[in-house]
């Protein structure tokens, strides 16, 4: 049975995310945003390129919450982006509001869908939802490490002159300054990295990567990245769809694992047609533990600012 899949949200993230789910014919898609006309046009104008592109995938725009009803999986786009300066701990107040409104209505429409945010800040936006949607942790997911294990792969590319499809890297932690890029763990052609690379060029690709999206914002001067953004979120559902149980970084509820409770963390888990199948726990050195850790302290701050 085809899966229906809705993405939230028809800006540069949303609707780009819902062209490559109809280009990889993931399911027949819904694009909903509140601005009048506006997802429609973009569902139609993605539904054009099927003939140039060869897809057969389908994608409808609305302003209706009741098209969304029984998506397999929502995709929560909506939200403010970050602006030159802003971090993204800024968005915090604003979003939330955004966050509930919309998760109020997947838990109305959906209430056995699988979600995955994408709005930042992300690790306490996925909280929010699952706090609000009453849904198991397996069903609330955010996307976080996914984009920032790519940054980290295209950076040790560039870096060697190779090709970024030989490397396989890794990133835990919060999706922001926090996050823990794991050089032990990220590997070319299975050797890894930190047999390739000097610690001074690892220590440089790690720094790089925790700023890679405000490195983007500040190129840009307006807006953020959204090709790559959206392509890891293509991924999550590829491999939930195709109850594929990839290993990828994920934004996951925690119980325990790695020492870290009650709170969303971006930790390696598999993801398959029921969403999270299992957190997979890696042996990590003490510094990338306690980096860890506090990378977490840091968003159960923000929670806690939340809540109040």
């Amino acid at each position: 049975m085809q899966k229906k899949i809705t993405v939230v949200g028809a800006g540069n993230v949303g609707s780009t995310c819902a062209l490559f789910l109809a280009e990889k014919e993931l399911g027949d898609v819904v694009m909903i945003d509140i601005l009048e006309g506006v997802p429609i046009g973009k569902g139609l104008d993605i539904a054009q390129c099927g003939a140039l592109l060869g897809f057969d995938g389908k994608v409808k725009g609305t302003n209706d919450y009741s098209d969304t009803a029984d998506s397999d999986i929502v995709v929560v786009t909506a939200g403010l982006a970050r602006k030159p300066g802003m971090d993204r701990l800024d968005l915090l107040k604003k979003n939330a509001g955004i966050v509930a409104e919309i998760t109020e209505n997947v838990k109305k429409y959906s209430p056995n869908a699988i979600i995955i945010m994408v709005t930042n800040p992300i690790d306490v936006m996925v909280y929010h939802a699952f706090k609000i949607s009453g849904f198991p942790k397996n069903r609330v997911i955010g996307q976080a490490g996914v984009l920032d294990s790519a940054r980290y792969a295209c950076f040790i590319a560039m870096e060697l002159g190779i090709s970024p499809k030989e490397v396989r890297a890794m990133v835990l932690g919060g999706h922001g300054d926090s996050m823990v890029p794991l050089p032990s763990f990220s590997t070319v052609s299975g050797i890894p990295v930190t047999r390739l690379l000097p610690a001074d060029r690892i220590e440089a690709i790690n720094q790089r990567t925790r700023v890679g999206g405000g490195e983007i914002v500040k190129l840009l001067g307006t807006g953020s990245a959204y090709y790559a953004p959206a392509a890891a979120t293509v991924k999550m559902v590829e491999s939930i769809v195709h109850d594929a149980n990839d290993i990828l970084p994920c934004s996951c509820y925690l119980e325990g694992e790695y020492g870290i409770n009650k709170l969303f963390v971006g930790v390696p888990a598999m993801l398959g047609k029921d969403g999270v199948t299992k957190v997979v726990e890696l042996e990590l050195e003490p510094e990338d533990k306690e980096a860890l850790l506090n990378s977490a302290e840091i968003y159960r701050k923000s929670i806690a600012e939340l809540d109040a």
